[in-house]
């Protein structure tokens, strides 16, 4: 273990090395083309490449340099090494709100994800990321235990004034706290009442609150008192995927809203 790790050290600590290596495993290079690839200079391309030779990781041929079976090996484990860390320091900040016991994907599939989080000048950011989407898409399906004037609003305009399409299932208490406002109760019984729109309450807590707008995925992440602290969307097809599942699924076992019993 403690050699593998020296080799992983050697490579890292260089970035050119990184570089080089991932470019000769994509296809064959001289050094002028690993020149323009790194902005490496020439004596540090030399070393490189002789270190590389050392451990078989690249060869030599009729047209420059390229990655052993072994040296696309390592650049291969290299690049996906680098996509988890580089994964986990943009989760890090919001890690401990990630709902991970219900994610059936690989966390990995967030990486290029828009994290959106309040700060005092934008304390509502996350809130108004959703609702943007929400107002752009054609279809929008909710699965969440959380349903908010703005996001009530952002859902009733479109479902009243547009095209587009609105399925969300919310747990009980999302829709009861709705309802005891007189005006928000009103234009909830609108939407659900309009064509283009369906509510269904699921008979458990829903232990999570999604957003899918057309083709992309918004997650609201809150702590343990219920504080929204964050916000994840992307359009992966993998979380897709997941997602689409989780809504139907909590759908399937939800009953309709009775808008005239509100």
């Amino acid at each position: 273990m403690e050699s593998a790790l020296a080799e992983i050290e050697f490579l890292v600590l260089s970035s050119n090395r990184v570089a080089i290596l991932e470019a000769l495993a994509e296809e064959p290079r001289d050094r002028s083309a690993l020149a323009e690839a790194t902005d490496a200079s020439q004596p540090t391309i030399g070393r490189i490449l002789r270190d590389l030779e050392e451990r078989r990781w690249i060869t030599r041929t009729e047209r420059g340099y390229e990655a052993t079976a072994t040296g696309r090996l390592v650049a291969e484990g290299l690049t996906d090494l680098l996509a988890i860390v580089e994964t986990e320091q943009r989760l890090r900040p919001v890690m401990e709100w990630l709902p991970v016991d219900v994610m059936a994907f690989d966390l990995r599939r967030l990486r290029d994800a828009t994290i959106t989080v309040p700060s005092r000048t934008r304390p509502s950011a996350p809130v108004r990321r959703v609702n943007g989407m929400i107002r752009e898409a054609e279809d929008v399906r909710v699965c969440s235990h959380a349903f908010n004037e703005q996001s009530l609003e952002a859902v009733r305009e479109r479902a009243l004034d547009g095209p587009g399409t609105f399925e969300g299932v919310f747990s009980r208490t999302a829709i009861d706290a709705l309802a005891e406002d007189d005006s928000l109760r009103t234009r909830l019984r609108e939407l659900a009442s309009s064509d283009g729109a369906a509510i269904r309450i699921h008979a458990e807590e829903i232990p999570i609150a999604i957003t899918i707008a057309d083709d992309r995925v918004h997650l609201m992440l809150r702590d343990d008192d219920g504080v929204l602290q964050a916000a994840i969307d992307t359009d992966d097809p993998e979380v897709l995927s997941w997602a689409r599942s989780v809504h139907e699924a909590h759908w399937s076992a939800a009953a309709p809203l009775d808008a005239e019993g509100l």
